[in-house]
């Protein structure tokens, strides 16, 4: 052996050791690898061995949740929508439609889709979050069945492992009949018969081809998709399901050209019925969620919704306990209930504490007299439409009014007592509700003062509303209980007034926001008109007309109202109203009968009704009113002005009457004066009549 040959011998004997020493921990990483595996598969396959999947038979309704303000469940509008049917009666273009548009390789993985996992892994890396999950039907079924909607990879691992559960618990069929009978497909509806039902108006077994490919292509979104609110998208996913139907040769052309041709024509749906609590706070929120935030009236009674509101349970548990009791109303005929209605709010925020819509039994669909009366508002509207704009064109409450005979155009206003005192305060006006210094002081101010001022506090007028007796209340149509405790809110918030609601934020059942609840206020009066309405409006409930609204230990301001009957030769009125307020909180007060006629009408004025509601509701609830006491710092000045003018008054009500004393003294003096000639007068008279009888006497014998 050369010198050569052994160097290169040596060589390869180095190398071989080297490879041998590196391949030890190689081989010994391997193994560990091997058994990791192992385990780990064995652990994983534990995991879905003792998953419990049962839960899978059971049905899943999505009732809505209705929250008070503390974030507590305080109704559930329970109204299940799901209707479950076999597989063998859910049409085979409906199966493929499904398949097609939500997991093409349903028939051939074992309930995870890995390339599609990888897929949506890779767009979640990019994006640095789990915005995509690479779901199959059965992993969405587990998700809507086991899991909650949040998108995270703990969540994606139970799903995983549930899935493969299902997978080997359950046939493919078996998976795939539980998630059509369970899956969410907008309008409050679960499950493809209940779609059927509720978009075409026809069995799940009647559907069309294109019918079908307008329900599975709602399963992406449902309530963006729905061809209720949105025919254009409904149809457009419509036509992607189709195609792609045609591309896994589910449909051929010819099919295809036929069903893309059609229109979806929904059938007409009707409104099921729902239970809940606090029917007519119900009925608020469901008129909210539909007109202020687009819902349907089916996605709010069972679409699974989470909805946040201003309801107090206390405020509102002590409004249905006043009107289960029959004592705080007035006997009704036996043919016909008198109605009532009452809304209470919070006056800083807008938000319905508590409402009630009417009287009896419940059923659905009632008229709420709360929201949706319309009635003469009386003398409620006088703080509204005459006093507000007359102190901010510079009147003071203390400034004198005048309370004589009127004739205006020949509109002629009278007290309600029928007696006129010259001059009243603006306060004694507005407390005692005289009629007469209001008329006369709009027409001072100019109708169109007054006409501006109602609008500015949420309250529409109509033309036929221009008139002087806008001053009473006396308007063409009317008015809400809702609209005038909005309005009266302002007075409690030194001029502010919040806009009247109940829903603060509504989340669809996976979570999303799908609306909420943004500040809208607006700045009705100055603050310092505010506090002098709200001096003048205690008044009238400490010596006023609304004195049966007093409430020991807090301090309440407000005002009466009574309508006129429309008929004449009976004593009566239509409308009994109230509307008053604490520094916490607003309500109003409404009573009357749903058809006002001669044998049906209120035989009392407002004063002995509304005022005693209201101050039992707040008495109740006094646990959630803290302050006591209005703070009117504002108005210091203008309350020793009205002091001074009282006291003025009141002397010269004292000379009067010393006058009037005097004046009755000197007619008393000259009436005995007068007596006491007669009674001469008469004596003389007698006595020459007895002279007379005796000479007559006399000659005759």
């Amino acid at each position: 052996m050369g010198r050569m040959e052994y160097k290169l011998q040596q060589k390869k004997v180095n190398a071989d050791k080297k490879w041998f020493n590196l391949k030890k921990p190689i081989r010994i990483v391997f193994f560990l690898m091997l058994i990791a595996s192992i385990c780990g598969l064995f652990i994983i396959n534990l995991f879905i061995s003792l998953s419990d999947v049962s839960k899978l038979e059971e049905s899943v309704p999505r009732p809505t949740f209705v929250y008070d303000r503390n974030g507590e469940v305080v109704s559930e509008i329970s109204n299940s929508n799901i209707a479950g049917v076999s597989l063998d009666r859910i049409p085979k273009e409906l199966i493929e439609a499904v398949i097609s548009i939500e997991d093409q390789q349903f028939y051939k993985h074992h309930g995870v889709n890995y390339f599609g996992v990888a897929r949506a892994l890779i767009q979640n890396l990019f994006q640095g979050e789990v915005i995509a999950g690479g779901s199959t039907i059965t992993q969405q079924l587990t998700k809507n069945v086991f899991l909650s909607q949040e998108r995270t990879y703990s969540r994606k691992f139970k799903e995983w492992i549930l899935a493969k559960k299902i997978e080997r618990t359950y046939s493919k069929d078996d998976i795939l009949e539980h998630y059509l009978n369970q899956i969410y497909l907008g309008e409050g509806v679960w499950g493809v018969q209940r779609a059927a039902q509720t978009y075409f108006g026809k069995d799940v077994s009647e559907l069309s081809l294109s019918e079908s490919a307008t329900i599975a292509g709602l399963i992406k979104a449902p309530s963006h998709l729905s061809p209720v609110k949105n025919m254009k998208k409904s149809m457009e996913r419509r036509n992607l399901v189709l195609s792609l139907m045609k591309s896994e040769k589910y449909i051929s052309q010819a099919e295809f050209d036929e069903a893309i041709g059609q229109e979806v024509v929904l059938a007409d749906s009707s409104m099921p019925n729902y239970i809940g609590k606090y029917p007519y706070y119900i009925d608020r929120v469901i008129d909210e969620a539909v007109n202020m935030y687009h819902l349907t009236k089916n996605e709010v009674l069972s679409g699974g919704l989470h909805i946040y509101t201003e309801i107090n349970p206390v405020i509102q548990d002590a409004l249905e306990e006043v009107y289960e009791d029959d004592r705080y109303f007035p006997e009704s005929k036996p043919d016909q209930l008198i109605q009532s209605a009452s809304v209470f709010l919070n006056p800083k925020t807008g938000g319905i504490s508590a409402l009630v819509g009417g009287r009896g039994e419940y059923t659905y669909g009632r008229f709420n007299n709360a929201t949706e009366l319309i009635r003469q508002p009386g003398s409620t509207l006088k703080p509204l439409a005459v006093y507000t704009p007359a102190l901010e064109q510079g009147y003071q409450m203390s400034d004198l009014l005048l309370d004589e005979p009127i004739n205006i155009d020949g509109y002629s206003p009278k007290n309600f007592d029928q007696k006129n005192r010259g001059e009243v305060t603006m306060y004694d006006a507005l407390a005692n509700s005289y009629n007469v210094p209001p008329v006369w002081l709009l027409n001072q101010i100019g109708i169109e003062n007054g006409v501006r001022a109602v609008e500015r506090f949420g309250i529409s007028l109509e033309e036929n509303d221009h008139t002087l007796g806008l001053a009473l209340g006396g308007l063409n149509k009317g008015t809400s209980p809702l609209r005038m405790a909005q309005a009266f809110s302002a007075f409690a918030n030194n001029g502010v007034m919040a806009e009247a609601h109940a829903i603060v934020e509504i989340k669809d059942s996976e979570g999303k926001v799908l609306g909420k609840w943004r500040e809208q206020s607006v700045d009705v009066t100055d603050a310092e008109v505010a506090q002098q309405m709200t001096y003048m409006l205690q008044g009238a409930v400490e010596e006023g007309t609304a004195k049966k609204a007093q409430i020991p230990g807090i301090e309440v301001a407000g005002k009466t109202g009574t309508t006129q009957l429309p008929f004449t030769g009976v004593d009566g009125s239509k409308d009994h109203w109230f509307v008053g307020y604490t520094p916490d909180i607003v309500g109003a007060v409404w009573l009357g009968y749903n058809q006002t006629d001669a044998g049906h009408y209120l035989t009392s004025t407002s004063s002995f009704t509304a005022p005693p509601i209201f101050a039992q509701v707040v008495s109740k609830s006094m646990s959630e009113l803290p302050t006591k006491k209005f703070d009117l710092p504002l108005i210091e000045k203008n309350k020793k002005e009205l002091e001074k003018q009282k006291e003025k008054l009141s002397k010269k009500e004292r000379i009067k009457e010393k006058e009037k004393r005097k004046q009755e003294k000197k007619e008393e003096k000259e009436r005995k004066k007068r007596e006491k000639k007669e009674k001469v007068k008469k004596e003389i008279k007698q006595e020459i009549e007895s002279w007379k009888r005796k000479w007559k006497e006399y000659i005759g014998n």
